[in-house]
């Protein structure tokens, strides 16, 4: 098994491309190892000193290691590989359950200007950013206020730039395209 790394933005986070799926749909983060209990390839990442975060899309994953860490990326990297390649020669599926969070439902002009947002995150931002091996999610938005609240997941959650990002990709895409939106805030 061959296993691609690419550098992020973010100096504390690798993206690792296995060469075979990772998640058949969605994302899935894990800021713990209590949240890595649902998963037999987070547990393995976690019990190496030094990881702090993961973060799994479709064909790569991500792996934030801890500022503290005296350890380098030279250092982390072999154990990282080989606790890959030990969970995909296993054969064990990567996730045990499948939570699904409640979503608000939005309903009239309310619910097509949250369509359009959905679509645009979808189609022209969230490709792009997991190229970098993040995630940006829609987590609600405020007509009254115009405000759009997004979670920056992945390489993404504190990344240097990721207010950049935000400023100006992607509110200057959503303001064009959805005149609604007048701000957006990041949801930690």
């Amino acid at each position: 098994m061959f296993i691609q790394t690419e550098a992020t933005p973010n100096p504390d986070v690798i993206k690792f491309i296995p060469g075979q799926d990772v998640l058949d749909t969605g994302t899935r983060e894990f800021r713990t190892s209590d949240d890595a209990q649902s998963s037999p390839l987070a547990e393995a990442l976690f019990r190496i000193d030094g990881v702090m975060g993961l973060f799994f899309g479709s064909d790569f994953l991500t792996v934030r290691r801890s500022p503290e860490s005296e350890l380098i990326w030279a250092q982390l990297k072999p154990p990282i590989l080989a606790a890959i390649m030990d969970f995909y020669s296993s054969g064990q599926p990567i996730l045990r359950d499948l939570v699904q969070k409640d979503e608000i439902v939005y309903e009239g002009e309310l619910g097509q200007i949250v369509a359009e947002i959905k679509d645009l995150l979808d189609t022209r931002v969230r490709p792009a950013v997991a190229q970098d091996g993040g995630d940006i999610e829609f987590d609600r938005f405020d007509l009254d206020t115009g405000t759009l609240y997004l979670h920056m997941r992945g390489a993404c959650s504190g990344c240097p730039s990721s207010s950049a990002t935000l400023r100006q990709g992607v509110e200057s895409l959503m303001k064009h395209y959805v005149p609604e939106v007048k701000t957006i805030e990041q949801v930690l």
